[in-house]
């Protein structure tokens, strides 16, 4: 499946350098350059995920994702060169699914575009993932472990499919809070605690519990 992917950035170059990057690795991408309706024309554009910018003219990203929010969940990733918690905050409080930072490493903003787009859309995800010994059933929610097999709550299934998406790489507390809830309401970073907990007590009952690590001050791994 080609998604097509809708940039929101009103500086020419940083739109068309993002934009060529995408299309080299399979994207459909389209360039917004009006920006006095842009909710309407997002909509209208009737992409898969759309990128935006906050410092836009006549609208700020602020008042674009509230707006989208009422009336599409379309998966949204914030791209921009404000970097303040307070900035970050915001976004995913009015709908944001991602916030990125300029300059941004592009293997790791195509790996968030693909895993966002992995978990909105039915069609792009595989029914089951791999790793190492570890065989995730999204459809089942079930996780099997040479040769043991236990069932998973959602969010169980979300935190260990994020995981194995990153292959061995670390995902962050925050990247794990935005796969596992609404990104329009602040979860308590203790709820997060209680899952990760939970998970590593089914873990231990297939005698995986070395599988999940704690990067201190970064996040988990597998």
């Amino acid at each position: 499946m080609s998604y097509h992917v809708l940039i929101v950035e009103d500086d020419p170059l940083i739109a068309r350098e993002l934009g060529e990057l995408l299309e080299r690795y399979g994207y459909e991408v389209s360039l917004l350059t009006d920006f006095k309706q842009v909710v309407a024309d997002v909509l209208s554009a009737r992409a898969h995920l759309v990128l935006l910018d906050l410092n836009l003219p006549f609208f700020d990203g602020y008042h674009i994702c509230r707006e989208l929010r009422k009336q599409s969940d379309i998966p949204l990733i914030v791209v921009t060169s404000r970097d303040t918690e307070f900035d970050e905050l915001m976004s995913l409080n009015l709908g944001a699914d991602q916030f990125i930072t300029k300059p941004y490493n592009t293997q790791i903003l195509l790996a968030k575009i693909s895993a966002l787009l992995s978990r909105s859309y039915e069609g792009g995800r595989d029914p089951v993932l791999r790793f190492k010994d570890l065989v995730l059933d999204l459809a089942e929610s079930r996780l099997e472990y040479r040769g043991q097999s236990v069932e998973l709550s959602k969010n169980e299934l979300g935190i260990l499919r994020a995981l194995i998406q990153q292959q061995g790489g670390i995902v962050s507390r925050a990247d794990l809070m935005y796969a596992l809830w609404d990104s329009d309401s602040f979860i308590d970073d203790n709820t997060l605690t209680v899952n990760i907990n939970r998970l590593r007590r089914k873990l231990a009952s297939l005698g995986a519990e070395e599988v999940l690590r704690t990067r201190r001050g970064q996040g988990y791994s597998l």
